[in-house]
C-alpha cells in the first residue's frame, strides 16, 4: 500500500464501498447487541434501522472516499440522548475491534482515528467530555 509523505495513508488508499458497507453493517449489529450501546439505539431508532444503516454507509463514504453523499447533522442527531463519555469510549472500543477485523492494517487505523475525532467532536458539540467547553 502506498504512503503519502507523511507516512499515513490518503483516505481512497484500500478503501472500498464494499469495505465501508461491511464494516458499518458488522459494527452497528454489535452495537445493538451491546448491553451499554443497544438500549440508546432501540430507542433512538425504533423501527429506522435500516435507514441509519443507510445513513452511515453514506457518512463512512464521505468522509473515507469523498463522495459528498452524505448531509446529515450529526450534532443535531444526537442531543437530547444523554449520552456520557463512557458510552463513546464503549462505541470507539467496538468500532476499533470491528475495524482491525475488516480491514487491512492501514485502513483500520485510518477509519480509528477518523472515529476518533468524530467522537470527540460530538462531545466537544453535546458539550460533555474531556474537551468539552463550560459554558454559562
Amino acid at each position: 500500500m502506498a504512503h503519502s509523505a507523511t507516512g499515513r495513508i490518503s483516505p481512497t488508499e484500500g478503501v472500498t464501498e464494499a469495505i465501508i458497507r461491511e464494516l458499518v453493517e458488522t459494527f452497528y449489529d454489535r452495537v445493538i447487541r451491546d448491553p451499554e450501546l443497544g438500549p440508546i439505539f432501540h430507542s433512538a431508532l425504533s423501527g429506522r434501522w435500516s435507514q441509519h444503516l443507510a445513513l452511515m454507509v453514506d457518512f463512512w463514504s464521505s468522509i473515507a472516499l469523498r463522495t459528498g453523499r452524505y448531509q446529515g447533522k450529526p450534532q443535531a442527531a444526537h442531543m437530547g440522548m444523554g449520552l456520557k463519555p463512557e458510552l463513546f469510549a464503549r462505541w470507539l472500543a467496538l468500532f476499533e475491534q470491528t475495524a482491525k477485523e475488516i480491514c487491512e492494517p492501514d485502513v483500520a487505523a485510518f477509519f480509528v482515528d477518523r472515529a476518533g475525532r468524530i467522537a470527540e467532536s460530538l462531545q466537544i458539540g453535546l458539550g460533555i467530555g474531556p474537551k468539552a467547553l463550560p459554558l454559562p
